[in-house]
């Protein structure tokens, strides 16, 4: 088994739900969302970050709006729409599951390794 292989599928997994929470609170551009979530230790990068915000709007999760900017050209700002929004909530409560199904599962059985 490769263990790095298993946390890169983790961590993709988790990506959607992710870029739906820290869109939650404020619209934010592409270069902002990257540095969010490497603080949040989730490493990603733009060749992966851009076709996944375009397929979350073609799905109609989000919307954007260009934003002038005063330190180059415009920014494209990204949004949750009300879809959006209402899947988050359904991801919230599927994470909350998740969580606590895991978190049994590693008291119960997990060892001290």
């Amino acid at each position: 088994m490769n263990v790095d292989n298993v946390k890169s599928q983790m961590r993709k997994g988790m990506l959607e739900y992710c870029i739906l929470l820290l869109l939650h609170q404020e619209a934010s551009y592409a270069s902002d969302i990257i540095q969010k979530l490497k603080e949040a230790r989730l490493i990603v990068v733009e060749g992966t970050l851009y076709p996944l915000l375009t397929r979350l709007k073609n799905d109609g999760l989000l919307s954007y709006e260009w934003v002038e900017s005063t330190q180059g050209p415009p920014r494209k700002y990204y949004r949750l729409t009300e879809l959006g929004e209402r899947i988050l909530s359904e991801l919230e409560t599927a994470w909350d599951e998740l969580s606590d199904t895991v978190n049994h599962l590693r008291q119960k059985f997990l060892t001290v390794l």
